[in-house]
């Protein structure tokens, strides 16, 4: 197979940009310094093309990472340039170390899946198998603790970032309501009238025991796809890709990390380490355990959940979402995985 055609900017004087695998949006590339060009650092090209991308989309995105960055690891910005009509917005970023943390954290569930299938070997250790346990344990505080700090950034209000100042566009989102508004996508992803109404049902329970917690900070696409880790320590090294950040529920990242990856050990590690960086419930009233605390990630994950199911592009991800939604829908249990 022919390497992808690198392509060129003329806001990148002297780079070649190589597509960056693991997004499916095709608009993140790894800015390479050309044959010729005298050398200088690798970087991180991230255009914003998308119609469905705010005007400020890129001043929007550097903004947050400088307003995180005291207590997250995320990349310097080195170039912010607006759409001009013809070129796309494009945002110029340090390239961070580590590895995507999908990766890592399949690599590390195989493992504990072929542990477990193999069984511990005659007169083996009884902590036999517990390494990758423990590793995955590791893995979930450390993303734990990036949701955990999020939920701890206080927003004054819900709603939608509106520019480079960070102004926050009111956005009042009722659960029942946001069923009605994709009831056509989900009817032309398969599903009945009376699938519809049964999640209907569901959003009217989770509306509920959503309201009443204070707004925060939201990465809104907080996976391990979308963060960097360090192979050997299992230890964040970068957030990346705030597109879809806004002020809103602080159970909303919580419900992104647990939503597909829920070996127990890594589950209990998010919890760990989301419940360190809070130090108290702040997710709602009445959450004050962790049972509580999942209930609440569920309900707030079925916004995205039900906005994946209705894309048009049937991605591995949008099809794990159809699968994870009708699951719910049909054990009207926001906890039921398919």
């Amino acid at each position: 197979m022919q390497p992808p055609t690198p392509r060129v900017d003329p806001r990148l004087p002297g780079y070649l940009l190589e597509p960056l695998t693991g997004g499916w949006s095709g608009e993140t590339f790894l800015a390479v310094p050309s044959p010729g060009s005298g050398g200088g650092d690798r970087l991180v090209a991230r255009f914003f093309t998308d119609a469905r991308h705010a005007p400020a989309a890129a001043r929007i995105q550097a903004a947050l990472l400088d307003r995180v960055r005291a207590v997250l690891p995320v990349p310097v910005v080195r170039e912010v340039h607006d759409s001009d009509g013809v070129l796309p917005g494009l945002l110029v970023a340090e390239l961070l170390p580590g590895e995507r943390g999908d990766l890592v954290l399949a690599r590390l569930v195989a493992e504990q899946r072929e542990r477990r299938e193999r069984g511990r070997p005659e007169g083996g250790p009884p902590e036999w198998g517990r390494r990758t346990e423990d590793d995955l344990g590791v893995l979930g505080r450390s993303l734990g603790r990036v949701a955990g700090t999020l939920t701890a950034t206080p927003m004054p209000r819900t709603g939608l970032f509106a520019g480079a100042d960070l102004r926050i566009e009111p956005f009042d989102l009722w659960l029942p309501d946001w069923v009605d508004t994709h009831a056509r996508g989900l009817a032309e992803a398969g599903w009945s009238d009376g699938e519809v109404a049964g999640l209907r049902k569901v959003a009217e329970r989770a509306a509920v025991d959503l309201e009443g917690a204070a707004t925060c900070l939201v990465h809104s696409d907080l996976n391990p796809k979308n963060v960097l880790v360090d192979p050997a320590t299992f230890q964040v090294t970068g957030v990346l890709d705030w597109e879809f950040a806004h002020a809103g529920h602080p159970a909303t990242d919580l419900g992104n990390l647990l939503r597909f990856d829920r070996e127990p050990s890594f589950v209990e590690g998010v919890l760990d380490g989301w419940s360190a960086a809070v130090g108290a419930p702040a997710i709602g009233p009445g959450a004050t355990d962790r049972r509580r605390a999942v209930d609440l990630a569920r309900s707030a994950d079925l916004v995205a959940l039900i906005e994946l199911a209705t894309r048009p592009v049937a991605n591995p991800v949008v099809r794990q979402a159809r699968a994870h939604l009708l699951a719910i829908t049909c054990t009207g249990d926001v906890h039921a995985a398919p």
